[in-house]
């Protein structure tokens, strides 16, 4: 199933999602695949704030577009795994039997999944800016994001003996 019909799916059922991905067998290929995506489309999202910060601090957009590159990147990814490393090991100490990448993988979804209200979420922070909009599209981002990590988790294994 392509990419974008799975992220679709996953907001009305994001176990059945899941539940398929894991059956697809252990792949870090795909999973490093999958937090690119999602950082790629974090990066992308951040355009519209920083060209807003551009213009109203009389910067240049390149390098703030760079340092945006370098994080999301190259540097969000190793602390992805870093994140869905230590979920793992979390997970194990409240009875969990998720594997390494199962934990992992359920971070890299969730974070895709979310990505499509973060592109919202940069848009409302540069055409809008700061305030009660921007709020509600993060929290509505972040409770996704919560959402879908959490039901990914439960698939993959948290508190199952």
């Amino acid at each position: 199933m392509p990419v974008t019909t799975d992220i679709v799916a996953a907001y009305r059922g994001p176990r059945t999602v899941f539940r398929r991905l894991l059956a697809m067998g252990a792949n870090e290929g795909r999973a490093l695949a999958i937090v690119m995506a999602g950082c790629a489309i974090f990066f992308i999202s951040e355009w519209p704030r920083l060209a807003r910060e551009a213009h109203l601090t009389d910067q240049e957009l390149n390098p703030l577009l760079g340092g945006s590159l370098m994080a999301w990147i190259f540097i969000a990814p190793l602390v992805f795994y870093a994140i869905g490393t230590l979920s793992q090991f979390v997970l194990r100490i409240f009875g969990g039997t998720a594997s390494g990448y199962a934990a992992r993988l359920a971070l890299f979804w969730a974070w895709l999944v979310a990505s499509p209200i973060k592109l919202l979420h940069g848009l409302v922070a540069g055409f809008i800016g700061p305030g009660p909009g921007l709020t509600a599209v993060g929290a509505i981002w972040l409770l996704v994001f919560l959402w879908v990590w959490a039901s990914d988790l439960r698939e993959a294994g948290w508190g199952r003996r």
